[in-house]
């Protein structure tokens, strides 16, 4: 296959979440969001020695299980949906199958508990991070989501299906606003422009939106933030706002000033233009406060069914100390709290901790104790040792040091809460290593229509069935061995040869037909908490950032050091 060439086939089988699988004159071929079954048209854009990359140009034949229509009409230009075209028990039985093939490459004798859906399919987001720009160069302004496969270009989504209604009445007012006013978007590039965000979030408890705008303001002098306001006539703005007739009440407008570089949603300044900074949600029969950034899962319904398998998993927690490490705004710390001696949640956003304490004041929980900070670093200066821990990553797992911290509590269960089943089963590997095992494990679909689903798993850690106990004496009494026989039976051992960078360089070589630097196999080997012994470019301490292995060079170092019996 050429690169830049194109291609006809039948995709084969989906790898998680969008990869359609195809074979073409015996290569391998990777296109994203191509479905099992269909026939499609793809251009090569990658090519390597084992596999081939597209991308999906047409879709020429349907696949027999895609009986639904698009409910949004950018569908297939908006990176939002993949799977909008299966009825939502196709898309169900397509991520069960995902999620219980990656988990049994690396785990068996557990018991696989399904899928969960979602209790709201339609509309269930309850957070969206719209983005100003245009649909194409110069084109008219756009305010929506990115268009697929590109980090420039913004299809306007005033018609999604995965938000409720008035998310929709709210983007087209106030895209109509800035469209009448001739307004600029900022442009990531040439760094100038104005609009940036729009950002709404909703209670799915009571309908109440929070809605921030996010723009820059390197334009003004520090302090002239009114003269900014006057420019985007935003008492206007708040006026049409609140004249719209929405299903649910607007809790406050915000206008939030952004100078970084980063083409993220944060905040320099705020200045709260109508009502208060936040809004109030409940969960489980608990009330949390949800300000413009904290961490609240999207799906608040879903989250339910979520938070409620992993009580179940956790189980009886009377007298038991839990550490809620990744806690974000400590949904599930609180959850656990009323039922345990003491919980103490670990999370890096400062923002997110503040919002853990006043939710845990508001809830009248005085067992729970919030730590902001690094897990790698923070759970070396917690005096408490926990009984149960659940960890809730983010998308890339535990960093392999954290892990291996965590793993050395050596506590009898854990709860693991992934939302991405790829970095699970890669943090599961090391954790087998240390003697844990996957008991139980469910699918629930937070992410309708998305590629994407969480999963959770319960891990207990194997405990040795027996201990044998031997005696060895040395000496010529009766039975036992004589001196000249022990000098006899040391001559005749070989010790094991000495297993070195360069063997493990040679064997991922012929095997797998690429090299590996020394680096690499240092990175695995100290990931895994092997003995260290000196050698070029294998130190603990680089000038330079350490550059980390692929996953697949990972799993090639593995296979070395378990061929040579180092694990």
């Amino acid at each position: 296959m050429k690169k830049g060439q194109f291609y006809e086939g039948i995709v084969e089988v989906m790898d998680f979440p969008n990869k359609g699988i195809l074979h073409i004159d015996g290569c391998k071929v990777i296109v994203k969001d191509a479905l099992e079954g269909q026939k499609i048209r793809f251009v090569v854009n990658k090519v390597r020695k084992d596999k081939c990359e597209g991308r999906l140009v047409e879709v020429l034949e349907r696949a027999e299980n895609e009986s639904g229509q698009p409910c949004c009409k950018s569908f297939g230009k908006c990176g939002g949906c993949s799977f909008q075209t299966l009825s939502y028990e196709e898309q169900l039985s397509l991520k069960e199958r995902q999620v219980k093939a990656l988990l049994d490459a690396v785990c068996s004798d557990y018991i696989f508990m399904g899928i969960k859906g979602s209790p709201k399919p339609w509309g269930y987001r309850n957070k969206m991070e719209f983005s100003f720009g245009d649909e194409y160069k110069d084109g008219p302004l756009a305010l929506g989501l990115h268009k697929k496969g590109s980090f420039y270009d913004i299809v306007t989504t005033d018609d999604c299906g995965l938000v409720d209604s008035d998310y929709n009445q709210v983007l087209s007012l106030v895209l109509a606003h800035f469209t009448e006013l001739k307004m600029p978007y900022y442009k990531k590039l040439a760094h100038t422009g104005i609009l940036r965000h729009l950002l709404v979030r909703r209670s799915e408890k009571n309908g109440e939106l929070l809605i921030a705008l996010v723009t820059t303001g390197e334009e003004l002098a520090e302090g002239e933030v009114g003269s900014l306001q006057e420019k985007l006539e935003l008492d206007r703005l708040v006026c049409k706002l609140r004249e719209l007739p929405l299903r649910g009440s607007i809790a406050g407008i915000l206008h939030i000033i952004n100078d970084g570089l980063a083409d993220v949603v944060k905040s320099d300044r705020t200045e709260v233009l109508y009502g208060k900074d936040y809004l109030m949600e409940e969960l489980l029969g608990l009330q949390f406060k949800i300000t413009p950034f904290s961490f609240f899962q999207t799906n608040s319904s879903g989250a339910e069914v979520l938070y409620d398998v992993v009580r179940k998993f956790v189980g009886e927690t009377k007298d038991k100390v839990i550490f809620d490490l990744y806690s974000g705004t400590g949904t599930i710390a609180q959850l656990l709290a009323p039922v345990a001696a003491h919980v103490v949640g670990v999370e890096i956003v400062e923002e997110a901790v503040w919002a853990a304490r006043d939710n845990a004041e508001l809830n009248g929980l005085g067992n729970c104790e919030f730590i902001a900070g690094d897990v790698l670093k923070v759970i070396d200066e917690i005096k408490d040792k926990p009984d149960f821990i659940v960890l809730d990553p983010p998308r890339e797992g535990v960093h392999p040091k954290a892990l291996k911290k965590i793993m050395e509590f050596g506590v009898e269960k854990m709860v693991y809460i992934s939302c991405k089943p790829t970095s699970l089963v890669r943090d599961l590997e090391i954790m087998k290593e240390e003697g844990y095992y996957v008991e139980r494990a469910v699918a629930v679909d937070m992410f309708p229509w998305t590629g994407n689903v969480e999963t959770v798993v319960l891990l207990s850690h194997k405990k040795p069935d027996t201990y044998i106990h031997l005696d060895v004496e040395f000496g010529e009494g009766e039975g036992q061995i004589p001196i000249d026989k022990i000098a006899e039976r040391a001559d005749q051992y070989k010790p094991k040869e000495k297993v070195t960078y360069k063997l493990i360089k040679e064997y991922v070589l012929e095997k797998y037909g690429f090299k590996v630097h020394t680096a690499y196999i240092a990175e695995v080997k100290r990931s895994l908490g092997l003995q260290m012994y000196d050698a070029p470019n294998a130190v603990k301490e680089l000038k330079h950032p350490r550059k980390h292995p692929t996953e697949i060079q990972v799993t090639a170092i593995k296979d070395a050091l378990k061929h040579f019996e180092v694990i």
